[in-house]
């Protein structure tokens, strides 16, 4: 005997897109190009040729765009930037804006 359920569904139900949040790294005068590349890998997932262009474009213009989050992905992504450079001894930033 197979149990049998009607499901009814709404319709009129609006659901809203999560807000994105972009991360960003922000240029210092301390952390290494070598560094900053090591993030962008293991943060970021970047492979070494895009975290090596990422590094000159955070190094000639002051910052890059490292990836679009949800809010609670890109809090992580610059918590887990901060903890990295705290730890070798780095001054090297992440925020994150609204998109």
């Amino acid at each position: 005997m197979a149990n049998e359920f009607e499901v009814e569904l709404d319709n009129d139900i609006q659901l809203e897109e999560p807000k994105k949040y972009k991360v960003f790294l922000l240029n210092d005068d301390y952390s290494t190009m070598d560094f900053v590349i090591d993030v962008l890998v293991k943060v970021f997932r970047k492979g070494q040729e895009e975290a090596a262009q990422i590094m000159l474009t955070i190094h000639n213009k002051g910052k890059a765009l490292c990836g679009v989050y949800t809010h609670e992905i890109a809090a992580t992504k610059v918590a887990q930037v901060t903890k990295m450079a705290r730890e070798k001894g780095f001054p090297l930033k992440a925020l994150m804006e609204k998109e």
